[in-house]
C-alpha cells in the first residue's frame, strides 16, 4: 500500500482502531530509529541547519549539547534546544 492510499484510508475514516494505533506505533518508532541515527551522526561543534517555526525561516547554528532526544545549538539569536530529527549537517558556518 502507498502512503497516499493509507492518507486516503485515514482521511475517509476506512481504518479501525488497531489500525490507527498500529500505524502511529511505527510512526513512532521510525521517528526515534531516525532522532538516534541523526544523534549518533552528530559531534559538539558541527554546523547544522533547522527550520524554525518561531522564525519563519532555516536557521544555522554549531552544535553545543548533545543529549538523548535534544540537541543545544548556539546561533546568532541565541541557545536552542532542538529536536535531533530536526537538524541537518551543513557545512555553511552561521555568522
Amino acid at each position: 500500500m502507498s502512503v497516499q492510499t493509507i492518507n486516503a484510508e485515514i482521511l475517509q475514516g476506512k481504518l479501525s482502531n488497531d489500525e490507527l494505533s498500529s500505524i502511529i506505533d511505527s510512526v513512532k518508532y521510525a521517528r526515534s530509529k531516525l532522532t538516534r541515527h541523526t544523534i549518533r551522526s552528530l559531534m559538539v561543534g558541527d554546523n547544522v541547519s533547522f527550520d524554525s517555526t518561531k522564525l519563519g525561516r532555516n536557521v544555522t547554528g554549531v552544535v553545543t549539547k548533545i543529549a538523548i532526544k535534544y540537541v543545544t545549538v548556539r546561533t546568532a539569536t541565541g541557545l536552542w534546544k532542538v529536536p535531533a530529527n530536526m537538524l541537518t549537517l551543513t557545512e555553511q558556518e552561521y555568522a
